[in-house]
């Protein structure tokens, strides 16, 4: 069906006659744009209509190869890392019916024999074809049971501004003459890098990076180590049980880090934490029975900075049962996101409270499990936003009790965890809160149920 429109387009672009419609004589500037956002291989199906339109497709600035979804068709698991030679082939073709226009974006997914060299180069060689045009965002999803070595001009490139590399890939030594003056974003996703190369050499080569995210999901030789001058935003995934008894302990160095997300398996030591810009931080903790003698004090001590806190239940859990040397004092802290699963995460709220003394507006999940038996020290907060909240006659009377620990509170708001098509149990939900609410607040509060 789009070839059948653009042959018509073709067409009627060549036409003497006065009637031209608007798509037809659109400028090949406009064209190339409209097909960089078609899938590459229908893209490049336009090439065969016409000269003219292999011209247009020689600005599409925006390709992706992707083998996968062939690959995951075939059953033969001795070829499972090997990319069939149709696609390599269209590659190929591809990238040598543009010849040098500029590129964009590449997105390249495919599988490589753990010691098929030659399809080892023929990916180098597509890399380097489209770092050579001026890429500005490398998407690499390469999936080699061996080393894979990356070519050397990626890491010359003057022109890329993100980069993706996964996923359980080992990249091999580094070079060292790291040098890659534009990129402001980078992704990791369970790539394996010799002692000190992400920091040493990858993030030192990098210095307008401002985004990085490491991810590694049951993978081994997670970085134990993230350290970088410039980045402002980091994001940190490890789940990988098997690597937990090599890494017992996580640092952070980055000065100028304003945002933080970490999600691990609660550690034992903590040797640098140094945020002292810190705003935002997101924490996922969880207890690994592998890892011994806990402590997360330092990594607390690291984030006292931030303005606004958000704790998983499992964080609370954790920073409450090993967070040996006590809280430290939350001097910026004004926003706080706590979710609970026992009375050991209110137990660190009525904690966080007295050590936040700036709080003002609070987030709580899972109320349906908070037993009454907690009291909170007097605080400021002035917002209250309760998640998730279910309608029981139980979890009723533990809001009203709940709510009787604040007493300057100025907007409640309860979102309520209902079906849509359950009007009757939601109306019957906001008639019992906005009595339960108008008799538990101070008349200057006011409350909203979503």
């Amino acid at each position: 069906m789009l070839q059948a429109l653009l042959i018509s387009m073709d067409a009627k672009r060549f036409k003497t006659s006065c009637s031209r419609d608007a798509i037809s004589w659109l400028p090949d500037e406009v064209l190339g744009k409209i097909l960089s956002l078609l899938p590459t291989k229908q893209a490049a199906s336009t090439s065969l209509l016409s000269r003219n339109w292999r011209d247009v497709f020689r600005l599409v600035d925006c390709l992706d190869f992707d083998d996968s979804l062939s690959h995951a068709a075939r059953e033969d698991k001795q070829v499972r890392y090997v990319f069939s030679e149709s696609f390599e082939g269209f590659v190929d073709r591809t990238l040598a019916l543009q010849y040098d226009y500029p590129i964009k974006i590449l997105s390249l997914k495919c599988h490589v024999g753990a010691d098929d060299e030659r399809q080892k180069a023929c990916v180098a060689r597509w890399i380097s074809n489209v770092v050579w045009r001026g890429v500005f965002e490398l998407y690499l999803s390469i999936k080699d049971q061996g080393v894979h070595f990356l070519p050397p001009l990626l890491f010359a490139s003057k022109t890329l501004v993100k980069l993706t590399i996964g996923t359980q890939l080992y990249l091999g030594k580094l070079p060292s003459y790291v040098s890659l003056p534009s990129r402001k974003f980078l992704f990791i996703d369970s790539v394996f890098f010799e002692y000190g190369d992400l920091c040493c050499v990858l993030l030192a080569g990098c210095p307008l990076l401002e985004e990085l995210s490491v991810h590694h999901i049951n993978f081994f030789a997670t970085p134990h180590t993230i350290s970088s001058t410039t980045v402002k935003k980091l994001s940190v995934h490890y789940d990988s049980p098997d690597d937990v008894d090599s890494l017992c302990h996580m640092s952070f160095d980055l000065p100028k880090l304003v945002y933080l997300e970490y999600s691990h398996c609660a550690l034992g030591e903590y040797p640098q934490v140094n945020l002292p810009s810190l705003v935002e931080a997101k924490l996922d903790l969880w207890l690994e029975r592998r890892v011994n003698r806990l402590d997360v004090t330092d990594l607390i001590i690291g984030i006292r900075n931030v303005q606004t806190l958000h704790l998983s239940p499992g964080s609370a859990d954790v920073i409450y049962l090993h967070c040996k040397y006590g809280l430290p004092v939350f001097d910026n802290l004004v926003n706080l996101s706590l979710g609970s699963k026992n009375n050991r995460g209110w137990k660190l709220l009525a904690d966080l409270l007295k050590q936040s003394t700036k709080l003002e507006t609070l987030i709580v999940k899972d109320l349906n499990r908070y037993t009454g038996d907690v009291s909170m020290p007097p605080n400021k907060v002035k917002v209250l936003h309760i998640l998730g909240y279910r309608g029981t006659s139980d979890e009723l009377k533990q809001l009203k009790s709940f709510l009787g620990e604040f007493k300057c509170l100025e907007l409640v708001q309860v979102d309520v965890a209902i079906a849509a098509e359950d009007d009757g149990i939601m109306l019957q939900t906001k008639r019992d809160l906005m009595m339960l609410l108008g008799v538990s607040l101070p008349s200057k509060c006011h409350f909203k149920v979503t």
